[in-house]
């Protein structure tokens, strides 16, 4: 579709579309307005999608996921010998190995969301992050499902999860220096900035991660269905 005739789908709402799916919303689905082209959901609900995986479950917070972060890393340290183990970890070495050079945070701007993805994997190597911290995420993941009451068990989902875990084990790029200012003192300035957790990004590294986990996470699973 051409970017001529993208802009007057978004600019022309087609009121077919009055109302969002997710029960007790009042908004109009975002092709109902001029905000979007979603047939579904409201813009509230896409960017709900977009940080979380899901258009109305939030992420697991810290609190509630690192108890299952403790015992997949338990688990993964203790089952060194499983060829499952073995081979996921082989897995995310290919990853930390593919991922090219590393890029700062601040420079991310123009590059793709699969090239992002691998940026996310830079960063782990370069931190020398052990490839069991990322399994242990997905493990960590797949078992909080497991015991959720109301869990949402679409795999984008988890991946989203996942991939918003790698994000802060990555985390950002940092710069610090020192200037004179007008009054002869040296004052020190610093630089943070942090990649985005939201997107088609998240959707890359949860599908990359899960793609080498997929057999240590069945055996997992087993092992703590026991």
């Amino acid at each position: 579709m051409s970017k001529q005739k993208l802009l007057e789908r978004v600019t022309s709402p087609n009121h077919m579309y009055s109302y969002c799916r997710v029960v007790g919303c009042p908004n109009s689905a975002s092709a109902g307005t001029t905000e979007g082209l979603n047939h579904l959901y409201c813009r509230k609900h896409e960017d709900h999608y977009e940080r979380h995986g899901s258009y109305t479950k939030r992420s697991y917070t810290a609190s509630e996921i690192n108890p299952y972060r403790k015992i997949a890393l338990g688990w993964l340290k203790a089952n060194t010998d499983n060829i499952t183990v073995k081979l996921a970890i082989k897995g995310v070495e290919a990853l930390y190995r593919n991922a090219g050079i590393r890029i700062e945070a601040f420079r991310l701007r123009g590059l793709s969301p699969q090239e992002r993805a691998k940026v996310a994997w830079a960063r782990l190597r370069e931190a020398k992050v052990d490839p069991i911290a990322p399994l242990a995420v997905m493990l960590a993941v797949e078992l909080v499902t497991l015991d959720d009451p109301q869990p949402e068990r679409k795999q984008h989902f988890k991946w989203v999860q996942a991939a918003k875990l790698i994000h802060r084990m990555s985390s950002g790029s940092h710069k610090r220096w020192e200037r004179v200012g007008y009054d002869g003192k040296v004052k020190v300035e610093e630089l943070h900035k942090y990649p985005r957790s939201r997107g088609r990004v998240l959707v890359h590294i949860g599908q990359q991660l899960d793609k080498v986990a997929e057999l240590a996470v069945a055996s997992f699973i087993h092992d703590n269905k026991q």
